[in-house]
C-alpha cells in the first residue's frame, strides 16, 4: 500500500518524503487556503519537492468549473507546470468526461468527491488513473464505509481497470487500517493523522520501562 501526505503545507510534505518515505501527496482548495500562500506559489513549491521522483501529486481544477472544457483547459496549465501533477476533477458529468480529453493529451487525473461505487466505476470506465472514495464524511454521517472500498477494488479487478483506488477523507489509525485491508492501493490521510497512526501509548510505556532496565544493568 501506499502513504500520500493530505496537505499543502510544505514543511509537512518534507517531513513526510525524508522521514517517512510517503509516496505522494494530495492537495485540495482547503490546504491550499490553510497553508497561507497564493495557489500557483504553493503548489510549485510541492512539485520542487517531488522534481526528479515518481511521487504523483494531486492539484485541483477551479471548483466553479461546471463546463469539462474550462475543466480540461485548467488542467492542461496545471500539468505543465510538472510531471507529477496529477489533475483533481469532481465526480460530476463535466469532470468524468474531463477524463479522458486529459488523458488523450498524456494528462492523469483523479476523480474526486466520490462517496459511491458507482461513480468510481464511472470514474474508472472513463480512464482515471486514481479514483478517490471520500470515507471521513460518510462515517460522520452514519455511514459504513468499509463495503464501499471493497466494492469499488472489486468492480476494479473484476474488469481488468487501469484505477488506483485511493481512499481520502481518512480520519484515524482504524480507517487506515480497514482501507489496507480491504485492498485499497493508496490512503491519503492529514500529518497529524499519521503521526498518531505511527505512534501508540504502549509503545512509549515499553519503552520507558526498557530504558529503566537499561539503566539499572551494566554495559560490560
Amino acid at each position: 500500500m501506499k502513504f500520500f501526505l493530505d496537505s499543502a503545507i510544505v514543511e509537512e510534505i518534507e517531513h513526510a518524503f525524508t522521514m517517512w518515505h510517503f509516496d505522494g501527496v494530495t492537495t485540495n482548495p482547503r490546504h491550499v487556503q490553510v497553508s497561507g500562500k497564493p495557489f500557483l506559489k504553493v503548489i510549485k513549491e510541492i512539485a520542487a519537492l517531488a522534481a526528479g521522483t515518481d511521487r504523483a501529486i494531486s492539484v485541483e481544477v477551479n471548483p466553479h468549473h461546471d463546463h469539462h472544457a474550462a475543466m480540461v483547459e485548467e488542467g492542461l496549465k496545471l500539468a505543465a507546470i510538472s510531471p507529477n501533477f496529477v489533475i483533481k476533477l469532481p465526480a460530476t458529468e463535466a469532470g468524468f468526461k474531463a477524463i479522458p480529453l486529459l488523458k488523450e493529451q498524456g494528462v492523469r487525473a483523479n476523480l474526486t468527491l466520490a462517496f459511491s461505487a458507482a461513480q468510481a466505476l464511472q470514474a474508472m470506465r472513463m480512464g482515471a488513473t486514481f479514483v478517490s472514495p471520500f470515507i471521513g464524511w460518510k462515517e460522520s454521517n452514519g455511514e459504513e464505509t468499509v463495503s464501499m472500498i471493497e466494492e469499488i477494488v472489486t468492480i476494479r479487478d473484476n474488469y481488468g481497470f487501469d484505477t488506483e483506488v485511493l481512499v481520502a477523507a481518512v480520519r484515524n489509525a482504524r480507517q487506515i487500517v480497514d482501507a489496507a485491508v480491504a485492498g485499497a492501493d493508496i490512503v491519503t490521510a492529514g500529518f497529524a493523522v499519521f503521526q498518531d497512526a505511527f505512534d501508540h501509548p504502549y509503545t512509549g510505556v515499553g519503552l520507558a520501562k526498557f530504558q529503566s532496565f537499561w539503566d539499572q544493568t551494566p554495559y560490560e
